[in-house]
Order: structure tokens, then sequence, then C-alpha cells
């Protein structure tokens, strides 16, 4: 390759990643020099903190060594020892990892292409066991991909329905302006699906839904997929075991389908919010959910309001203000936004060559991604039950990283004084979901053409938006940015499982389930993302989607394996685990009694955050223990 594009590569490489690759292509230790290893600083995006020289001597050394490598043959030593790549894992984190995680750090790298997540069915007779079941997972979003991907390699026949006309989720639906991951996307993919092409380190949601169409394309999962389809109701039949599903298609037609096991794969986020306000539907003019963005209305030149201002709005109001004639933004608290400059930012394609070319450099550098955004961030958003300072906080280092934060958000505003206190939120950070910033947010707040109004919205005319102060603000459009119905799972069919129990009856507006997946009275019913599974801080949903399918294809083989037809989770194993939650969930700052968000629900438990720290998770999901479930014996276990 010409010497100025290896320069180019090497210019804007991950230089730790870069380092532990250089490991395998030439088998020698000696490149994890304790001078370089790096000394990363909070919120930064991998710059080793070393200093220039000693950057410009890394880069040296590695651009001698990889010339070398693509020169020859391109043969790759024996892979390093397992103490080598504990060693390696070090030096990539920058701190030593602790030895409790290694067994949970080796396997999410998978450095020989294998992983726990991985189905185990190669028995022959556990291979025909399984061939007898038949499994519907409701969802065609990515966990729903990710349970077909899994069942077909585990040979277990299974149909998906989604109720829309693709697959892709949230990522087909969501199409706002500025529509994008939060999660750093070589990350945000499957763990043994990688994307080297990502154009952006955050890409849009168009890429997105790209890659998950590719993936359902590469797994021949259209196949197995009945699209435009809604599922009305899951009824479990004693009699034989099975679950008796209602599913209605596009046309109206319904079909009850039989399965031996359902799982949901819905998500948490895909039925939008509406605010509870007086004269909602009163006015005048367009209005609309971000959720359900309305392409056909021409915002240019109109005066629009947007009452709320989550993660989607935080996306869609930069992207809208320019256009519009004026915008006003209705924010009863502002998100924290934490510095993250690259987040429009391309990926440089020297960065793209080093994916490609240089082999492991994508492991290392995901698993940088993974580790520094797995438990790091996870002391500065616990609660210190001794702190007495203010509640703006919940500990220490809360109260450090808010300073830092809070003074990042308010130099943006110096030149408007009237928006500091108005954009630095009150509330402890971690305490409700967070956002990435790189500037775009508070420069559209401080356009000419948008006004900040903090009051209370008090009723909406046919005319606009009347706030507690008494003042009508006439608009054109309202687009509500006000979330979705996090806390009412699975609330668009009904199951009914053994006796007849009606799951949210049994809810009662208050979701429980042991580990997020299972709940006792419903045998062989699954959820992914279930209650209690959402992550604040720490890590990608797709982890815990990974973790969680390979729990269920476990249950899968645990009925195979025991010859049981059904299998159910013990009422005390399931309270035991949801009170340990519940009182861990208020060590958190998102469990503080000072803040409400859509992570508590309608009682003010929080229902949707997983309390614990990655590892706890996947430990918990390595295989169902037996223990936790009555199994009804039906036929012989395989040998």
């Amino acid at each position: 390759m010409p010497a100025e594009m290896l320069d180019d590569a090497l210019a804007v490489a991950h230089l730790p990643a870069l380092l532990a690759a250089l490991v395998h292509i030439t088998g020698d230790a000696s490149w994890l020099r304790p001078a370089w290893r790096p000394q990363y600083q909070p919120l930064s995006r991998g710059e080793t903190g070393l200093g220039p020289e000693t950057d410009a001597e890394i880069r040296a050394a590695a651009r001698a060594a990889i010339a070398q490598f693509l020169a020859g043959d391109r043969k790759l030593p024996p892979s390093p020892e397992v103490a080598t790549v504990r060693k390696m894992m070090d030096f990539v984190a920058g701190v030593d990892i602790p030895e409790s995680y290694a067994d949970f750090a080796m396997d999410e790298l998978a450095i020989v292409g294998r992983s726990t997540k991985d189905p185990q069915f190669e028995q022959p007779k556990l291979k025909e066991a399984v061939r007898k079941l038949k499994v519907l997972v409701i969802g065609a979003g990515m966990s729903g991909l990710l349970t077909g991907i899994r069942l077909n390699q585990a040979g277990v026949p299974f149909e998906i329905v989604d109720k829309n006309p693709d697959v892709g989720g949230t990522w087909l639906v969501n199409t706002y302006p500025g529509c994008r991951v939060d999660n750093s996307n070589h990350m945000y993919s499957y763990s043994f699906e990688p994307n080297h092409a990502w154009p952006q380190f955050f890409s849009p949601q168009p890429e997105l839904l790209k890659y998950f169409k590719g993936i359902a394309d590469k797994y021949g999962l259209r196949q197995h997929i009945r699209f435009e389809t809604l599922v009305e109701a899951c009824v479990w039949d004693e009699a034989k075991d099975v679950w008796r599903v209602t599913l209605k298609d596009k046309d109206g037609r319904t079909e009850v389908v039989e399965a031996n096991a359902v799982i949901s794969a819905v998500g948490q986020l895909n039925r939008p919010r509406y605010p509870d306000i007086e004269g909602r539907d009163s006015f005048a003019g367009q209005s609309f959910h971000s959720a359900e963005w309305r392409h056909d209305v021409d915002l240019k030149g109109k005066r629009v309001a947007v009452i709320g201002t989550g993660a989607s709005a935080f996306q869609f109001v930069p992207e809208i203000a320019p256009e519009v004639a004026k915008l006003t933004v209705f924010m009863r608290n502002p998100p924290w936004a934490l510095p993250v400059p690259h987040y429009h930012e391309d990926v440089p394609e020297g960065f793209k060559w080093l994916l490609d070319n240089v082999p492991y450099y994508d492991k290392w550098y995901r698993f940088f991604l993974f580790w520094t955004t797995t438990e790091g961030f996870l002391p500065m958003v616990k609660s210190d039950p001794s702190w007495n300072g203010s509640p703006g906080a919940v500990s220490q280092a809360n109260a450090e990283l808010r300073e830092m934060v809070g003074q990042y958000l308010a130099a943006q505003v110096a030149d408007r004084p009237d928006l500091v206190d108005r954009v630095v939120p009150g509330y402890p950070i971690g305490g409700k979901r967070a956002v990435l910033d790189n500037g775009v947010w508070l420069g559209a707040l401080k356009r000419s053409n948008v006004e900040l109004v903090t009051d209370k919205v008090t009723a909406i005319t046919p005319k606009g938006v009347v706030t507690a102060d008494g003042v009508e603000h006439e608009v054109d459009v309202i687009i509500y940015g006000t979330g979705f119905q996090a806390s009412n799972f699975l609330s668009f069919y009904k199951v009914k499982g053994r006796g007849g129990r009606d799951l949210h009856d049994s809810w009662g507006g208050d979701a429980r389930a042991y580990l997020g997946m299972t709940v006792p009275g419903f045998p062989n019913f699954f959820l992914i993302y279930g209650p209690n599974t959402n992550i604040v801080v720490n890590g990608s949903i797709i982890f815990f989607s990974e973790c969680a399918v390979r729990y269920i294809l476990g249950c899968l083989r645990l009925l195979a394996e025991t010859g049981a037809a059904a299998m159910e989770v013990k009422p005390g194993v399931h309270d035991a685990f949801n009170v340990k939650v519940d009182e861990a969930n208020k060590g958190w700052a998102w469990g503080s009694p000072h803040v409400t968000s859509w992570y508590k629900n309608a009682f003010g438990r929080v229902s949707q955050n997983w309390p614990f720290g990655l590892i706890d998770y996947w430990r918990a999901t390595l295989a169902p223990n037996p223990d936790d479930f009555v199994l009804e014996r039906q036929s012989e276990p395989v040998a």
C-alpha cells in the first residue's frame, strides 16, 4: 500500500488497540511497554494521554511492523497465551482489570472467534429433540433478528411476526431528522457481526436500518418472518402445553398458531407517549409525535412548538431550527449533555482501513469501547448513603462529574447568561437518561429564531400552547418529543397463562420478571429487554440482548434435555430476585427520591433499569439453573 495511506491510517488509529493487534501480528508481547500504557482521561475518545512525542514514537514503531507484515505472506504466528491476552486486556483498558472480570472480559473479546453466546446444540439426540419444538418470536427488530439467528444456528424451528412491513424495529419506524445511535457504532452491533464500514462513529438512522436489513438477508431470516402481522393474544393451552397465539394480518384476517414457546422481542421504547394536557386534541394546526414523524408536513417558514426535550428532541431540534420561522422549545427539565466532540464526525478512511487490514485491531478497538463504557462510569452515579451535600448530586464522585459537565455546558452559553440556569440540570447526573453533545443542542437554543420556555404547559388551544404564566404561544405545528410508554410492557397484546391468569392483571401496572425474562404462571414465555434490563450509563443494549438470547436458548435446551413440555420460574425465585433489584436500584442516581423519570413507573418504582454491573447479568444468564424452575415432564430425557 502507498506509504502515505499507512501514515494517514496511523494518524487516526486508536493506538492501544493497534499495539495489542501488533502482538498478534508479530508474536511479540514487548509491544505492551509500560511507558506506552494509556492514561485515558474521563469522557475522552481514547487518546493515550501520553503526549505527542510518545504517540509519534508508537506510530513510527507500528508503521515499520505493519509495513513488514503487509509485504510478507501475512501469516500470523500462534495465538498469544492466555496470560499474555490478560496483559493485553489490562493494557488496552488502561487499568488492571480485576481477576473476577477476567472470564467475562475474555468471553466478550472472543479472541478465538467463539463465545458462550454461541448456541451449544451439537449432541445428535439433542439436535433431534429441539427439532420437535416450534418457537414464535414477536418482533423483527434488533433482538428479534438476533433470536432468529441463534434459533437457526441451534436447529430450532421458529417463526417471527412483526407489525411493520420490514425488519429493523425502532430503526425502521423512527425517522425524525437527526435520528442516530447514541452508543458508539463499533460497539452497537452484534458481537459476531462487526461492521467496518460504519460511516460515522455514531451513525444516523438510515445506516442502522441498512445494517439490520443486511443481517436479515445474510442469515436468511426473511423466509421466517410474517410482516404486517399483529399479535392480538397469547393463550396457554394447559391440555396441550402449547401457546395458542392469535395473529391478525394487514387485511384484518385472523389466524391461531401454536408454539411450544413464545419469545417477546418487542423492546421498551415502541409506543409513543403523549402528554396529558388539557385541550390537546383542540389544536387547529398539524401535530405529531417525533416517533411518528410527519414528513408530509413542511416546517419551512412555520412557527413550530416542541414539547419535551428528551433524547429525540435533542437530536431533531438542531436539525429543524434553521428552517423554521420560529421554534419555541418547551422544556421542564434540561438533560445532562455529556461532551462527545466526535458525535457527528465521519469515520476516517484510514480508520476503516485499519479495521479491514490489521488483524485483531477491530476486536481490540471494540474491547476498548466495551470496557471503558462497561463499569468505568458506574462509580460516578453510585449513591453514597453518607452524602450530605447538595441534592443535585448523590456522592462526591457524582458531584465532581456534575461540576465538570456543568462547566462544559455553562461555557457554551457564556454569551447568553439568561440560559445558564436553564440548561444546567438541577438533578444528579445519571438520574435521567443523559445525551451526547458536540455543541449543536445549545447552539440551536441560542439562535435568534429559537425561544426556550421553561414554564409548565397548562393547556393547548386551537391556536397554540398556554403556559402557567398565562401566555398563549401561537404556533402552526406542535411536535411532541415526550418519549414512550416504557413502563407499559407488552401493552398491545393480551397474555393469558396458567389457569387463565392475565399477565397485565398480574402486573397491575408494575411489571416484574425474573432476570427480566420469565414470570411465574406463564410457562415457556420469555421476554427480551423486559423489566429491569435497561442500562443507563454502561454498555450497549445489544450486549443485554445477546445475554438474554443465550439464556433463553439455554432454557429451550433444558426442555429438550429433560423431556419437559413446560418450564416455569418458581414464585420464590422470582420474588427474591425482584426484592434484591428494588433494593439495589435505590443505591443509584436514578433511584434518588429527588428524581422523576421514565425509569420509574406510576408507583415510583424503578421498573426499567438493571441496578448491577454488566458482569452480573452476564454471569446470571450463562445458563438457566434447573432449580429455579418447575419442569413439567412429558417424554424421556435426552441421554
